[in-house]
């Protein structure tokens, strides 16, 4: 409930998750254009009608808004309001507006606007009004809702809540000038505010330009219940009387939005913590205008690691950013939820539907949350590997085709890599590096490494010499045509001819078949070369060779050279 206690206080209490109530008009007698009076005990309910009928909802009815500025993409601090807006109206079965704020016009772009809706609908956030499907409370879009502010700001007029204001741009920073040697706040000293009618008619008269501004009681504190926050005041003698109106027409953003919220019968406003100051100015406007409050509700603020905001310097920020370097829309939300609020549990993995049935504004916490782009990764990688293998298989099949690696994106092939290499990719770009190492071999840059000097020295070449013999007579490779038991036995066999097993044995045959010294598991990594040879999937852009290649090219390596490289590098590292 809203109530103007005495002149020293204006206090406005909101109660959780509830429908806020109307404003009832009184018979008072409407404020003119003359000094505001000081008034000794007013409530809430005796501030003049603007007679301006506002849209009902239904009693109790949730109604949230996100109103992003079309001014560039949309940032992850952006899209957790969204998403937070989103839980809170799907969990009390309310409605999700999605208003643009566009009156920046000389900034705001029609591709930016399609971009912004594109990222929310890639999230997942469908909303059940806004510019692309209408609705009862339109028009959508700030620019195309002008008349309206025009209407309301009259009508402030008209009930003294407003004056015309004719100080030129020079007079303002003049008055700039002296609050700031005497050391007071930057507010306006209501010059305007005590001018006859005579006086106003004359400045009309001639044309001088003129704005419009709010007359702020001069004493008094305003505080309001915050959701999140707790209560929170102001003291009304540090914001002096404001523009609502420029001088060319446009409205204000505080204006805007708070006649924006008022008839599209928000009943929520979810909003950034950036917005706090804000709430002052349009506290007062819904007051005089008599529009029925919204619950306000500020979220604190997406950290960097350096605990200041998160912004450009510190990587990527924007949701179009994370979705092209291979971030799925299920990880982004599940993420930006835990930025600020959790469940009460260990639990940090939700879906969208659980997080609807689970949020809580009241779990929303007070402090800033720090993006943490190692925990974003790592949350992606264990989303994407509980997709069903079907979807998968398929999202990393297209993949690999439009990066070129394959020639299609469906086959045994395919599905046996997917199985083979999922564990080593968190983004499904990634799957891209996964794949090309594989098939890549790449033996003379690991034989010629510092870390290949081990290796080589653990009789590397003998270890060759029994493979090649091995290959060479078809026993290798009949072994591997039966798959992976054929491997298992072929390999045993092979490490008990040579004595070695372990490491020992697994990591000289690692180098030799895969040119590496890291990887997944050795046999199946050996296995998919081998059917990769045969599918004929492989883009020749690839750079790939098959196991037949790889064998000719063991066949042509000087170890005597290479043992000779690995000494004088060792000289050359000990001398340093």
């Amino acid at each position: 409930m809203a109530t103007l206690v005495g002149s020293q206080w204006i206090r406005i209490r909101a109660f959780p998750e509830v429908s806020p109530p109307y404003f009832r008009h009184s018979s008072l007698s409407t404020l003119r254009r003359s000094p505001l009076r000081r008034i000794s005990s007013i409530s809430g309910s005796s501030i003049p009608s603007s007679g301006v009928d506002t849209p009902k909802r239904a009693e109790g009815e949730v109604r949230v808004r996100f109103a992003p500025s079309p001014t560039g993409n949309l940032h992850v601090g952006g899209a957790r309001t969204a998403l937070f807006n989103y839980l809170f109206t799907r969990s009390k079965g309310g409605k999700f507006v999605l208003r643009i704020e566009d009156t920046d016009l000389e900034r705001s772009t029609k591709e930016s606007e399609e971009a912004m809706l594109q990222d929310l609908s890639w999230l997942g956030l469908q909303w059940n009004e806004g510019p692309d499907i209408g609705g009862e409370y339109g028009p959508y879009r700030q620019s195309e809702r002008n008349a309206l502010y025009k209407q309301y700001a009259e009508k402030l007029l008209k009930s003294g809540h407003v004056y015309r204001c004719f100080c030129s741009n020079e007079e303002l920073e003049k008055m700039k000038e002296i609050a700031k040697l005497k050391q007071l706040p930057p507010v306006y000293t209501g010059r305007w505010a005590k001018a006859t009618d005579e006086e106003v008619e004359e400045e009309l008269a001639i044309g001088t330009p003129y704005t419009y501004r709010f007359r702020v009681p001069k004493e008094g504190t305003l505080k309001i219940n915050d959701l999140i926050r707790g209560e929170v005041s102001w003291g009304l003698d540090t914001l002096g009387d404001f523009v609502i109106m420029r001088s060319n027409g446009q409205p204000v953003y505080n204006f805007c939005v708070t006649v924006d919220d008022a008839t599209m019968a928000i009943s929520h406003v979810i909003r950034a913590e950036e917005h706090l100051p804000n709430t002052l100015r349009q506290a007062l406007i819904y007051k005089a205008l008599g529009f029925p409050m919204p619950h306000f509700a500020h979220v604190s603020l997406i950290l960097a690691p350096d605990r200041s905001k998160l912004s450009k310097r510190h990587g990527a920020t924007s949701v179009g950013q994370f979705r092209e370097m291979g971030y799925l829309p299920q990880a982004m939300v599940n993420y930006l939820a835990l930025l600020g609020w959790g469940d009460g549990t260990e639990n940090e993995f939700f879906t969208l539907e659980q997080l609807v049935e689970k949020f809580s504004i009241s779990r929303v916490n007070k402090s800033g949350a720090v993006f943490d782009s190692a925990k974003l990764r790592w949350m992606n990688g264990q989303h994407l590997r509980s997709l069903p293998s079907e979807d998968l298989t398929k999202l990393l099949g297209e993949r690999w085709k439009s990066a070129g690696i394959l020639t299609e994106s469906e086959g045994l092939f395919i599905n046996d890599a997917v199985e083979l290499l999922k564990d080593g990719i968190d983004l499904i770009t990634d799957s891209d590096k996964a794949l090309s190492n594989l098939l890549s071999y790449p033996l003379h840059a690991t034989l010629a490494s510092e870390e290949g000097k081990s290796v080589l020295e653990d009789k590397l070449s003998e270890v060759a010499a029994s493979l090649l013999a091995a290959y060479d007579n078809g026993e290798f490779l009949c072994a591997i045509e039966e798959g992976h038991a054929g491997w298992q036995k072929w390999v045993k066999s092979f490490g008990k001819s040579l004595k070695r097993k372990g490491k020992f044995l697994f990591m000289p045959l690692r180098v030799l078949l895969t040119g590496k010294l890291h990887g997944p598991d050795i046999g199946a990594s050996v296995l998919l070369l081998h059917k990769a040879g045969k599918c004929n999937l492989i883009s020749s852009q690839a750079g790939f060779l098959t196991l037949d290649e790889r064998f000719k090219m063991l066949k042509e390596v000087d170890w005597e050279k290479f043992n000779k490289d690995q000494c004088h590098l060792s000289t050359v590292l000990a001398s340093q």
